[in-house]
């Protein structure tokens, strides 16, 4: 799902109206998103604590997901909601030159995207599908309206955490998507000598392209962004896979800072 989304706690006094118009939403939206319609809900009711995903109105090119630090939030625990360090964290927020020190009303970007739920879906198919683990996103999806582990509405609009090991963030491509020749690989790192490495493999452990190196456009200590293409060398023998993206230890050249990114692979 394309657009800006802003993931907001509700506070003393506000008002589905005071919400709108201060992240420029409509309230029909909101309502929408956050299924506040019977039988759920009584219509429009929202209580302080309770956790709002906001479309803002247009559609942008890619995904967004800007969350508003809340009083008393600190990186860690919002790490914790999205399954992330808050060095991950820091480094997708060039503003933040201080991890222990955040205010409330900050916007940060948070690595997440947005996942419309189908019928007959449960948490378990989707976490299946998407390689993400069920836990992850009951956590990213805590204290908002509608959201239950058990019930899952048709059209809810889930956030889902982007995989991510302690120092590199996959933002593209999103877990559970369709990958085709020549698919862009996206996403932050913090690697020694600004080096880490990606392959593709299906899910008989068949190589459909064998490890590459590439480059991250800052070292160690500081994070860096990566992008490349992905080129087949093989055609893979199953619909699906996994793309692995790593670091590799300088000591022994073991595998480190792995993140698997379930994936269906196209031809």
């Amino acid at each position: 799902m394309q657009g800006v989304h802003i993931i907001y706690t509700v506070r003393p006094g506000d008002t589905l109206y005071s919400i709108a118009r201060r992240f420029g939403s409509e309230v029909q939206l909101i309502e929408q998103t956050n299924a506040l319609f019977p039988p759920i809900t009584d219509p429009g009711l929202i209580y302080p604590g309770q956790v709002l995903l906001i479309p803002e109105t247009g559609i942008g090119q890619r995904q967004e997901i800007t969350y508003i630090v809340n009083p008393g939030d600190s990186l860690y625990t919002i790490g914790l909601r999205f399954s992330v360090t808050p060095d991950i964290l820091a480094g997708l927020n060039p503003q933040i030159t201080n991890i222990n020190l955040i205010y409330a009303d900050l916007p940060l970007e948070v690595p997440a995207f947005i996942y419309s739920v189908e019928r007959g879906q449960s948490l378990y198919s989707i976490s299946r599908e998407l390689g993400v683990p069920m836990n992850a996103i009951i956590q990213a999806n805590a204290n908002r309206p509608g959201f239950s582990p058990d019930l899952l509405y048709e059209d809810y609009e889930l956030i889902i955490p982007l995989p991510a090991s302690r120092n590199i963030l996959v933002r593209v491509p999103l877990p559970g998507s369709r990958i085709m020749p020549g698919q862009a690989l996206e996403g932050i790192a913090r690697a020694f000598e600004a080096v880490i490495h990606y392959q593709l493999i299906d899910d008989n452990r068949q190589s459909v392209i064998s490890e590459k190196t590439l480059l991250v456009s800052e070292g160690a200590p500081a994070f860096g962004t990566f992008s490349s293409a992905l080129r087949y060398e093989r055609q893979p023998t199953t619909s699906s896979g996994e793309l692995w993206v790593y670091a590799r230890s300088a000591r022994d050249g073991r595998i480190i800072d792995l993140v698997q990114v379930r994936v269906i692979i196209g031809e």
